[in-house]
Order: structure tokens, then C-alpha cells, then sequence
């Protein structure tokens, strides 16, 4: 059972996930303006693996201009023996939808022009290049994991993933990277917004919306994939509710949802989780009926997170969620309410 690519972030900047450490005063904005498409100069397309020393002239006894961050777009000019001469983008990229746009040329401070060791520098015909920023990509994100990871792996990792599928994007890793990047940007934006007030509004049309640009172009790109089935999953957060504060329509729209998801992507890597979900608030339901005394809506919201259950039972016979779904539907047969897991 896949799960997420990234559920624990530091960053400088904003992060994201659903348990993530943040820093303080972060402010995310998801609205972009979008830029319009300029190539990069002439050169070759390459990105460093680790910070890296921009010089005046090629030796590291002459003035450095810039740090070159890790996942940075950089094009390369010329070489000249063990040094690069290159063009490279040191101001903030934008993540927003227009992340997957080449920068160079066209970002708000000009790109600076100088020299760097060849060293730890991935460019478009290095052999088995797509590969190495795969897994440089992965190591940062099991870097931002870590409680102790560094402050900007998160953002390298997301920068890595961009450079993976915008250099390679024949590719046959291209649209896991861009899967994975789109998701570390919701990540991001997700904790973002959930530090503000109306993240607990119970209506989501209330809440700041999350912006699913990037997340929606995999879903175009890869119809019917393992990472278009993973992007529709999480462009269910804008629809949930923040809070239910008791009302049964939340769970009721929001078991629907869930459904029509597993309808929809019935082998997808998400299904068994969205079945639960449906279960869950089924099994919520019947107690929120049972309290208002109406028992012909709470037997229905029974009789339908043990459909559910079943369903999970034989499509996916071994998974977590499956034996979850059981026991909900133990207690529920047990009288025991089962409003203790965290709602929306």
C-alpha cells in the first residue's frame, strides 16, 4: 500500500502535509500569475545535487557571486576541464501552477553568469540522468521526513522532482516526478491554510482554496494511471468540511464523495483508503441517528458502512483498511460509538 510520498516536512519556507512542523510566520499565497513560456538560453539544460559556489572565474580562490541551491535551474554555457560556466536561477521560484514553466530568462531577478565545479551537477546528457535526480529527489523528501532533516529539504526535493520531468520528460520516471512535485506543492499549501481561522469553517466554500493546478495537469497527462488516481485523491481536500460541529450533511456529502472516488479509480492506490473513509462517516452517521432518534436513517447508515466494508473485504482482502472497516462495523453491532476519530 503506497502511501504519500511526503507526510512530514521542514522547510524555511511553508510546508506541507498532515503532520507537519512549520515555520513560523509562512504565508502562502496560490494564486499565481501565470508567466508567458520562455526557453532557456542557449546551453545545456543541468541542476546541481548540492549547494554549490557560484565564482567569478573558474578556481575557487576567485570571488564567489552566488550559492546555487540544490533542484536550482542552471544552463550551461561552456566547460573547462573540472568547471562549468553556467546561467543560473537563484531567485524564489514559484510554486504555484505555473511550477512546471522553465524559469530562466523570465524570472524577476535576472539569472547570474559565472562559474562552478563540475562536480555534483546533473545536466541533460548525463548518462542515466533521469535516474540520479529521482533519487537525489527521494533522498531529500526522506530528509524532510526526518525530525532533524534539513530546513530546505522539502522545497529541493520539489525542485528536483520539477527538473526530473522538465529535462528528462521522455522519461519513463517523468510522471511519478511530476506526480510527486504536484504533491509535496499541496502538501505545502495544505498546512499553509490549515493555520488559518477559516480552515475550521464547516462549509468548504468558506475555506481557502487550495490551488490544484499542477495536480489536475497529471490527472490530464496521465489519464487512468496509479498517478492520476493519487492526484484526484488529494484534490478531495477542497471539498471536505473543516469542522463537523454535529451536522450530519458533512458526513453525508463527504461519504459520497469518497465513493464516487473509488467508483472512479476502482484499482487505484488510494481506493481501500477512500472506502474507509466512505465507512467511517457511514458508521458516524448512524450514531449521529441514533441520537436524534431517527432509526430508519441510522439502520441505513448501517446497513451502508457494512456494504462498504464487505466491498473493501473483497476487493482488497489484506489491507489495513479493510480490518478497520471490520471493526467499525463490530462496534456498531456492539453499540459502541465510534465518534472518536478525527473528523474532515
Amino acid at each position: 500500500m503506497m502511501k504519500s510520498p511526503i507526510r512530514i516536512l521542514r522547510t524555511s519556507m511553508v510546508v506541507g502535509g498532515a503532520f507537519l512542523l512549520l515555520g513560523p510566520g509562512a504565508v502562502f499565497s496560490a494564486a499565481r500569475q501565470q508567466k508567458p513560456e520562455q526557453q532557456p538560453p542557449a546551453g545545456i539544460r543541468a541542476t546541481p545535487l548540492e549547494i554549490t559556489w557560484l565564482y567569478v572565474q573558474p578556481s575557487t580562490t576567485s570571488q564567489k557571486m552566488s550559492q546555487i541551491q540544490i533542484g536550482r535551474e542552471m544552463a550551461v554555457m561552456e566547460k573547462s576541464g573540472s568547471w562549468l560556466n553556467v546561467e543560473a536561477n537563484i531567485d524564489t521560484e514559484h510554486i504555484g501552477s505555473d511550477m512546471d514553466r522553465p524559469v530562466i530568462g523570465s524570472e524577476t531577478a535576472p539569472p547570474l553568469s559565472g562559474w562552478m565545479e563540475a562536480k555534483g551537477i546533473v545536466a541533460t546528457n548525463t548518462p542515466d540522468g533521469d535516474q540520479i535526480l529521482m533519487g537525489a529527489a527521494a533522498n531529500e523528501e526522506a530528509l524532510a521526513s526526518h525530525p532533524s532533516g534539513p530546513a530546505n529539504a522539502a522545497n529541493a526535493a520539489l525542485l528536483l522532482y520539477t527538473r526530473l520531468y522538465q529535462m528528462f520528460p521522455n522519461s519513463p520516471l517523468a510522471p511519478q516526478a511530476r506526480w510527486r512535485a504536484a504533491d509535496i506543492q499541496w502538501q505545502i499549501q495544505k498546512a499553509d491554510v490549515s493555520t488559518l481561522p477559516s480552515s475550521k469553517a464547516q462549509q468548504p466554500y468558506l475555506h481557502e482554496q487550495l490551488d490544484g493546478t499542477a495536480l489536475r495537469k497529471v490527472i490530464k497527462m496521465y489519464p487512468g494511471t496509479r498517478w492520476a488516481a493519487l492526484a484526484a485523491f488529494d484534490l478531495i481536500d477542497n471539498q471536505l468540511c473543516g469542522q463537523w460541529e454535529g451536522s450530519v450533511k458533512c458526513p453525508e456529502r463527504e461519504s459520497g464523495i469518497y465513493e464516487k472516488y473509488a467508483e472512479r479509480y476502482p484499482n487505484g492506490p488510494r481506493t481501500a483508503r477512500a472506502l474507509f473513509e466512505a465507512a467511517y462517516r457511514e458508521a458516524v452517521l448512524t450514531n449521529m441517528y441514533t441520537i436524534k432518534g431517527d432509526k430508519s436513517k441510522a439502520d441505513k447508515a448501517r446497513e451502508q458502512c457494512r456494504a462498504l466494508a464487505k466491498a473493501l473485504e473483497k476487493q482488497f482482502p489484506h489491507d489495513d483498511y479493510t480490518w478497520r472497516a471490520g471493526m467499525l462495523v463490530f462496534k456498531l453491532d456492539q453499540g459502541i460509538p465510534v465518534i472518536g476519530f478525527e473528523e474532515g
